[in-house]
């Protein structure tokens, strides 16, 4: 038991500080800031490292020690934090039902209700790119930021050209670097959650 509160608790403090660099890249995204906001998302993935590498420990609590503990975790799950929520909201993963999970306590539904009603990280990228004159749709500054985001082909070719020529686009393409690992370091910690799941 005590090696899974502490997994636990190691966890929501890794969340706690990828919260803090999340907001902090997006906010230096919003005012130009390029540079520093690249330092925070290098700082972000190093934090996902060591939240993707936690499931091996966890991963040595076999089915009969986690048989005897899960009683008393009741119906709790990591992915009901709501640091966790918060995590997903800012990288763009926002569904409002999400919200419910949330129901008994108004003060973290308020919050996360608020971060829904946010930019993410990523509507603060593509709107730099637009203030640094790269052809981003209106529809995509417009969007409503409560929805997950979609695919746009426009931004798709916009991509295309800045991986044609990265020498020409360097900020951006190191931009795009880190998010491409971001996304891959998060969606690895979520496979390691499950794996992890399903072995116990």
């Amino acid at each position: 038991e005590l090696l899974f509160i502490i997994q636990h608790q190691v966890a929501e403090l890794w969340l706690k500080l990828l919260l803090h660099e999340l907001h902090s890249a997006r906010d230096l995204l919003a005012t130009n800031d390029l540079s520093p906001a690249l330092k925070r998302l290098a700082r972000v993935k190093h934090v996902l490292k060591q939240l993707v590498e936690q499931w091996d420990v966890l991963a040595t609590l076999t089915p009969s020690e986690y048989a005897e503990i899960r009683p008393f975790l009741a119906t709790s799950s990591g992915f009901q934090s709501w640091q966790y929520r918060s995590v997903e909201f800012l990288l763009g993963n926002k569904n409002a039902d999400m919200l419910r999970v949330f129901d008994h306590d108004g003060e973290v539904r308020d919050g996360l209700a608020q971060l829904l009603a946010e930019p993410t990280l990523y509507d603060e990228f593509v709107r730099y790119l637009s203030r640094r004159g790269y052809a981003v749709p209106a529809a995509v500054l417009d969007r409503d930021v409560t929805q997950a985001y979609r695919e746009v082909p426009e931004l798709v070719t916009l991509f295309a050209q800045v991986y044609a020529a990265p020498a020409e686009h360097w900020g951006v393409y190191e931009a795009c670097e880190e998010f491409v690992d971001i996304e891959d370091l998060f969606q690895q910690w979520r496979f390691r959650h499950l794996q992890v799941v399903l072995r116990t």
